[in-house]
């Protein structure tokens, strides 16, 4: 199969200089190179405001269409989410495949897409992407059905294949709530661990990580997006009762579709769970900052913000002088470390020990005796390590989520005691 040629499409605002719209571009240049396509040329167009009908103006449309053929280019891809509407106005000009950073993420999700569940989250993300973005394709069938044999038909092509997408995305939607629910009888299996997420920017270096912390074989590439699916192992830990779980996810990327977090919601929950996260950070990135501030705003969308974690700077061995200093200016509580050399690992593994030991502890709770009923509603989720009874209250001692324990504690207007 012959490579895709590409042209990369972004517009410079008055908010948005030019130098940030030509790293975006590097970034979208990434992107379509791990789809399979060969980026050939770019265009920058620097505007006011985005033209409603062909994102770029139309003057800077017919540029574009006279630039793609004469480098025999067959697709232009542009750097934010186009409307139905520009879609087809630049595909008139331009007489090429056009589309947006968006359908570029969503083909390398189901191109990598291995389990069950990651397969179905990115059906889910395609059908949702592509509902509105249905156009009358079908005239020659557009009229109503009429005569022998095809009366009461009453609908269009297009209606048809709204009304079959709709089904089909409230079918998958079906599905994940099922495996979201296996799900959870494997979590409460490993309720008892002490669980340790990586999260972070794709291509950060989390599944390099994963494999130097864990003896794992997870498939590592110098590419955006190289893990999609879930992975958990078993993280030896000397002089630490407790297991250790680890988890690698999906990583994050700017301007992240909002329809592909909302599918991926089910498998990012996996990271809600967890007790530690630890967030790895590129140090050898020009654009580190940017990326690990993305991934905050990203797990502060979907509430795990307030989970305990850990920055981990990585590939500090590529890291120019300069800029690993400003890194370490930035996170005062960080851990360099190298997932290449292994240089730092042990001060992680020590750093992932003491957070475990604390969990492990347990925290000492004074429930009231006209309160001890609500609290038994929240006991479930918790592991119990002692309970004394006193004379107006009962001394519990219990270990869970720190997110379970806040929830107990503002719920019953309950006072940690040392």
């Amino acid at each position: 199969m012959p490579v895709e040629r590409a042209i990369l499409v972004g517009v410079s605002l008055p908010q948005m200089p030019h130098q940030r719209v030509e790293e975006y571009l590097d970034e979208l240049a990434a992107l379509v190179e791990s789809a399979g396509g060969e980026v050939c040329q770019r265009m920058v167009q620097g505007r006011d405001r985005l033209d409603a009908a062909t994102y770029i103006g139309k003057g800077k449309a017919e540029e574009l269409s006279g630039l793609c053929k004469a480098e025999k280019i067959g697709l232009a891809v542009f750097d934010d989410e186009l409307t139905p509407a520009q879609v087809r106005n630049l595909e008139k000009i331009l007489e090429i495949r056009v589309c947006d950073r968006t359908a570029v993420i969503l083909d390398i999700f189901a191109r990598r897409a291995r389990t069950r569940e990651a397969r179905t989250q990115v059906a889910l993300a395609q059908y949702t992407y592509l509902l509105p973005r249905l156009t009358r394709a079908w005239s020659h069938l557009s009229r109503q059905a009429g005569g022998i044999g095809t009366r009461g038909v009453g609908e269009t092509q297009l209606e048809t294949d709204r009304r079959v997408i709709r089904k089909r995305i409230a079918l998958l939607t079906d599905q994940l709530r099922h495996i979201a629910a296996a799900r959870e009888v494997q979590a409460r299996r490993r309720e008892d661990a002490f669980e340790v997420a990586l999260v972070g920017y794709t291509n950060a270096g989390k599944s390099s990580l994963m494999n130097r912390l864990t003896a794992a074989k997870a498939k590592v590439e110098d590419r955006l997006f190289a893990t999609l699916d879930t992975t958990f192992r078993k993280l030896s830990m000397e002089g630490l009762a407790q297991e250790v779980i680890v988890i690698d996810t999906v990583g994050f990327v700017r301007k992240l579709p909002h329809h592909l977090v909302a599918s991926f919601r089910s498998t990012l929950e996996q990271v809600a769970e967890a007790d530690l996260l630890l967030h790895v950070v590129d140090a050898s990135h020009p654009s580190f900052e940017e990326q690990a501030s993305t991934t905050r705003q990203l797990l502060t969308e979907l509430s795990m913000g307030d989970i305990p974690s850990i920055t981990v700077l990585n590939q500090v061995d590529r890291a120019p002088e300069g800029l690993l200093a400003r890194a370490e200016g930035l996170f005062p509580d960080h851990v360099s470390v190298s997932a290449v050399t292994g240089f730092g690992l042990d001060r992680l593994r020590a750093a992932i020990a003491a957070a475990a030991r604390r969990q492990a502890k347990g925290v000492t709770l004074e429930i009231p005796y006209e309160r001890w009923p609500d609290f038994l509603a929240f006991r479930p989720r918790l592991r119990v390590l002692r309970e004394v009874y006193g004379e107006r209250a009962v001394r519990v001692v219990v270990r869970g989520k720190q997110a379970d324990l806040e929830e107990i504690s503002a719920e019953l207007a309950l006072g940690e005691t040392p």
